[in-house]
C-alpha cells in the first residue's frame, strides 16, 4: 500500500499498561449463560497484561484464554436480555439493587474465529467498576504492539502461561532435574535461557566466520546492522545508517556479560538483540495509522463484509447479531444488512437471507450492535450496505427511525457543504467523515411518496417482486443450478418437515423464474448471469424516510465505464458479482482502474458459493476496487489475505491505494509485466533457516512461501522446504533461498510464510506486505487462520529486499555503489586475459593503465 506521508512518522502506538485496579483485582459475580449458577470471584490481570485470572471462594485459581491470543473484546451488557432480569436478580440476591443490572455487567467474548465464540459473564458491584474493566480489557486486547510482540516477549508469555497452568508440576520437574525452583523470578530466568539457546549453529557458523574469536567488535556489529539488518530502500537522509556510537549503546543494552566494557558483544548478547523490539519483522510505524487519510473515499481500499449476519452457509446457516460486533471489532468498515418485512404482530423488520432456510434476527438489535462497536477499533467512517426488501412503508419508516435514534449524530444525513451531490465533485475523505455512519440504500427520486406506497401495495409480500426498483446484487445465493437446488431442497425437506414456512421459502427460492433487466428506472439493476442463477429478488421501493438517509453511497445500475465517466457522479456506486467484475477486469482493465479513481465499486461472491467460500480479493485490489466484500465467517486463504491486508495502518479498515491508482494523469494496467511508471520494482530473497516450537507432536514439518500481488508478481508455493525428520521443536533447514527477482508492484504485493505438518496439516502462517518487510535476520511469529498470535511457533529467516536492478545495469550499479571493488575486479580480469591478448612487452603498459583507472574511480566514487 501507499506509505506514510513524506518525512519520518511520529509513532502513536503505545505499549500496553495494566492499571492498578486490574492488577490488584476486583470482586465480581460470575454467571453462566443459562443462569444456572452464580459464583463470587475475584478478577485480576497479571502485570504484563498477558492473562485474565479469576479466583473463586475455594481459592481454586483459573485463567481464561489470553486476551491477546484470542482477540478478546469486552462490552457491558452485551448479552443482556430484559426477560432474564428477574431471574438474575433472584440468583444474585440483588432484589433491592438500585439501577439497571445491565450497567454492571461485563461480557468477555473469546474464540478462535468469528463464529465459534465463548462468553464469560460477570457482574460488578459498581457500574463504574464494570465500565473501567470493560474499557481497560478492550484496550489490552486490541493493542497492536501486543499482537506483534517480539520473540522474547512471546517466550516469556509462554513460560508465564506454563507456570500459571500448573506451577507445582513445573517446579517438581525442575527439582528432579536438579535445577533451581521456587524462586519468584524463575519464569524470567527460563525466558533468558530460551533466548540464549535460540540461534541455531548454522547462524553462528555462517556469521562468525570472519570475526576474531567468539565476539563482535563495535565496528563489526555496526557493519552487521548496516549491511544485513538495515533496509536499503530507506532514504539515507531521513533514516541514516547506524554510527559506531549508537552501536555501542545497543551493545550495552543487550550484552549481559561484562565483556561489553571492552566494546565487544557475545553470541548471547547478539541473540538477545535479535529477539528484541529492535528487530521485529514489521516496523511499528507500518502497524500504526500512518497513511494520509485526507484523500477522497474512492482512493482507499475499505475492509468489507458480505452477508455479515450469517455464521455458516448461505442456504441454511444461522444468522447472528454477534457477527456484526465480531467483524467490526476485526476492523471491517462496510457491513451488509439484508432487510425483510417482519411477520410478527409487532411488525418489526428482520434481517435474513431471502428465500433460504437461514434464521431471522431483529433489525433493531443489529443497529444497536453496530452503534455499540462501530468506532471501537477504528474512528473512520462505516458504510451500511442495505438490501431493502421491506415492502411495508410502515416498517421502512421504523428502520429509518431506528437509524436516526440509535446512531444519533453519528448518522450522516445531509451532505457536507464542501461536497455537494453534484457531477464533478469528489467524495469527502475518511478524515472528514470520522465518526460517521453512511447508508447505502436504493434512493427514490419520485416526487410523491404516495406513488411509491401505491406501488408497494401492489406487491405486498416478500415473495413478490417490486415493480420498478431492482437490487444491485441478488440477496440470495442464486447461482446454484436448478439440479443442485432440487437436490439440496430434497435433503432439507426431511430435516425441516416441522417448519413449513421455511421449506416453502426454500422451494420458492429454488423455483423462481429468470427476470430480465428492468430499465424503467435508471437505478434499477437486476443482473442476470450464469453465476447469479435463476432466483433474484428485487429490492422494495425506498420510502422517503429511507431515501433521506442516503447521500454519498447511492447504488446505481452500471451501464459502461464510458457512461460513468461522462456522468462523473462520484456519489453513485455499483456492485458487481465476482464473475462480472472479473469479466470487466479481463476486457477493460485500464478502464476499471480509472472508474475506481472516482467512484466506489463493491464486489461480492457469486451465488454458487453456498458454502460461504471466498474469491481471491487480490484480483480486485489490483484493479483498485474499494469494497471487496468477503464472507467473514469463513477463514479461508482469501479471508486470511484480507486480515493480513487490513492489519496495517492502525487496523483502521482503510488502506490508501498506490498513487498511480489515484492520479488522473496516470494510467495503470493490472496485467502489466514491465515496471510501472514511477514505481521502483523490488527484488526479494528469503532463506528459511530454522523453526521453533512448530508443534508439540513428534512429526516432520516443512515451510512454504507464496507471493501474492499482480498476476506477474504472484507465485503460489514458490518455495517448499524439505520435511524435517520427526522434529517440530527446532528443525533446521540448510537450503538455497528463494529469489523473487522482480516484484513489479511491491506496494500491492504480500509475502506469505506458512508452516505445515508432514501430512499437510496447517500449523500457522504470517502474511507481510512487501513494503513493510524489514530485511535481515528475523524471527517471524506465526499466526492462526484468524491472524491471532500462536505465541510459541516461529521461523527464523534471512530476508533481503532491495530495489530491482535489470541484469544489463547490474555492473553499473555495482560500480557506483562500490567503485574500489569494481576497479579491482576490472584489474583482475585484465590480468587474467593478458596472457591471451597481450603481445610481448605490452604487459607493463597494461598494468600502468589499470592503476591509473583505479585511482580515477576512487576519486570519483568519494567525490574527490
Amino acid at each position: 500500500m501507499a506509505g506514510a506521508q513524506p518525512g519520518t512518522h511520529a509513532l502513536k502506538l503505545k505499549p500496553p499498561t495494566v492499571p492498578d485496579t486490574l492488577q490488584n483485582g476486583s470482586r465480581f459475580m460470575k454467571w453462566d449463560d443459562d443462569l444456572s449458577t452464580v459464583t463470587p470471584i475475584t478478577l485480576t490481570v497479571d502485570p504484563h497484561g498477558y492473562f485474565l485470572h479469576w479466583t473463586d471462594q475455594n481459592k481454586v485459581h483459573t485463567h481464561t484464554h489470553t486476551h491477546t491470543h484470542t482477540h478478546t473484546h469486552t462490552h457491558t451488557g452485551a448479552k443482556w436480555r430484559r426477560r432474564h432480569e428477574a431471574k438474575l436478580r433472584e440468583l444474585l440476591d440483588v432484589g433491592n439493587l438500585v439501577g439497571r443490572i445491565e450497567n454492571r455487567l461485563l461480557t468477555i467474548v473469546t474464540g478462535p474465529d468469528m463464529v465459534n465464540i465463548t462468553y464469560l459473564n460477570f457482574m460488578a458491584l459498581q457500574e463504574e467498576e464494570a465500565t473501567e474493566w470493560a474499557e481497560e480489557l478492550f484496550s489490552l486486547a486490541s493493542n497492536l504492539l501486543s499482537h506483534n510482540m517480539n520473540r522474547e516477549t512471546s517466550l516469556e508469555k509462554a513460560i508465564v502461561r506454563m507456570f500459571s497452568a500448573d506451577k507445582k508440576r513445573v517446579e517438581t520437574a525442575l527439582e528432579h532435574c536438579n535445577l533451581p525452583f521456587g524462586r519468584p523470578e524463575l519464569s524470567s530466568v527460563f525466558s533468558q535461557h530460551y533466548v540464549q539457546s535460540l540461534i541455531p549453529d548454522y547462524f553462528s557458523l555462517s556469521f562468525y566466520r570472519g570475526a576474531k574469536g567468539a565476539y563482535l567488535s563495535v565496528d563489526q556489529m555496526t557493519e552487521f546492522i548496516n549491511e544485513r539488518q538495515r533496509d536499503p530502500r530507506l532514504n539515507e537522509i531521513l533514516y541514516p545508517p547506524l554510527r559506531p556510537s549508537q552501536t555501542q549503546t545497543l551493545m550495552e543494552k543487550y550484552e549481559l556479560n561484562h565483556i561489553v566494557e571492552t566494546c565487544l558483544i557475545t553470541l548471547e548478547g547478539l541473540s538477545k538483540y535479535l529477539v528484541s523490539d529492535e528487530n521485529g519483522v514489521i516496523p511499528p510505524e507500518k502497524l500504526d495509522q500512518s497513511e494520509d487519510m485526507t484523500f477522497p473515499l474512492s482512493h482507499y481500499f475499505i475492509n468489507s463484509s458480505h452477508n455479515t449476519y450469517l455464521t455458516a452457509g448461505q442456504l441454511a446457516g444461522s444468522s447472528s447479531v454477534e457477527m456484526y460486533r465480531q467483524v467490526m471489532l476485526a476492523g471491517c468498515r462496510c457491513v451488509e444488512l439484508d432487510c425483510w418485512k417482519g411477520r410478527t404482530t409487532e411488525e418489526e423488520p428482520v434481517i435474513t437471507h431471502g428465500f433460504t432456510m437461514t434464521s431471522e434476527i431483529c433489525f433493531k438489535e443489529v443497529i444497536e450492535a453496530i452503534a455499540e462497536c462501530a468506532f471501537k477499533t477504528s474512528p473512520f467512517p462505516v458504510i451500511l450496505s442495505f438490501e431493502n426488501h421491506v415492502d411495508s412503508p410502515k416498517q421502512q419508516a421504523k428502520m429509518a427511525e431506528y437509524c436516526r435514534s440509535i446512531f444519533g449524530d453519528a448518522l450522516l444525513i445531509d451532505p457536507l457543504e464542501k461536497y455537494p451531490l453534484e457531477s464533478g465533485v469528489p467524495l469527502p475523505s475518511p478524515q472528514e467523515l470520522i465518526g460517521k455512519i453512511l447508508i447505502k440504500n436504493k434512493k427514490s427520486h419520485k416526487p410523491s411518496a404516495a406513488h411509491g406506497n401505491k406501488r408497494m401495495a401492489e406487491h405486498p409480500t416478500n415473495q413478490s417482486v417490486a415493480a420498478e426498483q431492482a437490487t444491485d446484487e441478488p440477496s440470495s445465493p442464486s447461482n446454484i443450478t436448478e439440479g443442485e437446488a432440487v437436490c439440496k431442497c430434497a435433503l432439507m425437506h426431511k430435516h425441516y418437515d416441522n417448519n413449513n414456512n421455511h421449506v416453502h421459502r426454500l422451494h420458492h427460492y429454488h423455483k423462481a423464474d429468470d427476470d430480465d433487466d428492468d430499465d424503467d428506472d435508471d437505478d434499477d439493476d437486476c443482473k442476470k448471469t450464469s453465476d447469479e442463477g435463476t432466483a433474484e429478488e428485487r429490492e422494495a421501493v425506498a420510502t422517503e424516510e429511507m431515501s433521506t438517509l442516503v447521500n454519498y453511497v447511492q447504488p446505481t445500475k452500471f451501464n459502461s465505464f464510458e457512461a460513468s465517466k461522462k456522468v462523473n457522479r462520484s456519489y453513485q456506486m455499483s456492485s458487481f458479482v465476482e464473475t462480472k467484475a472479473l469479466e470487466h477486469l479481463t476486457k477493460s482493465p485500464v478502464e476499471f482502474v480509472e472508474y475506481n479513481k472516482q467512484q466506489l465499486s463493491r464486489i461480492y461472491p457469486k451465488g454458487t458459493r453456498v458454502d460461504s467460500s471466498n474469491y481471491m480479493p487480490q484480483l480486485f485490489w489490483n484493479a483498485g476496487c474499494q469494497l471487496v466484500a468477503l464472507n467473514f465467517q469463513t477463514i479461508d486463504l482469501s479471508m486470511q489475505l484480507n486480515l493480513g491486508m487490513y492489519e496495517y495502518n492502525g487496523k483502521s479498515g482503510y488502506r490508501l491505494k498506490p498513487e498511480f491508482m489515484r492520479r488522473p494523469d496516470k494510467h495503470f494496467d493490472p496485467f502489466a509485466e514491465s515496471t510501472v511508471d514511477g514505481i521502483v520494482a523490488n527484488t526479494v530473497k528469503v532463506k528459511i533457516i530454522s523453526g521453533q516450537f512448530l508443534s508439540d507432536k513428534k512429526v516432520g514439518v516443512y515451510v512454504e512461501l507464496d507471493m501474492f500481488g499482480l498476476p506477474v508478481d504472484t507465485r503460489r508455493k514458490a518455495l517448499k522446504t524439505k520435511t524435517s525428520q520427526s522434529n517440530a521443536i527446532n528443525p533446521v533447514w540448510d537450503e538455497d533461498p528463494i529469489i523473487f527477482k522482480k516484484v513489479v508492484l511491491p506496494t500491492l504485493a504480500s509475502l506469505r510464510i506458512a508452516a505445515f505438518e508432514e501430512g499437510g496439516k496447517f500449523i500457522g502462517h504470517r502474511i507481510i506486505p512487501v513494503p513493510a518487510i524489514r530485511p535481515g535476520y528475523r524471527y517471524i511469529g506465526l499466526r492462526n487462520e484468524k491472524n491471532q498470535s500462536l505465541i510459541l511457533p516461529a521461523v527464523f529467516v534471512y530476508i533481503e529486499v532491495k530495489d530491482y536492478v535489470p541484469d544489463t545495469f547490474a555492473d553499473v550499479i555495482e560500480a557506483l555503489s562500490n567503485p574500489i571493488r569494481y576497479v579491482n575486479l576490472l584489474e583482475q580480469r585484465s590480468q587474467q586475459l593478458a596472457a591471451l591478448t597481450l603481445e610481448e612487452g605490452e604487459e607493463e603498459t597494461s598494468k600502468e593503465v589499470c592503476g591509473q583507472t583505479r585511482v580515477l574511480w576512487s576519486k570519483e566514487g568519494y567525490g574527490q
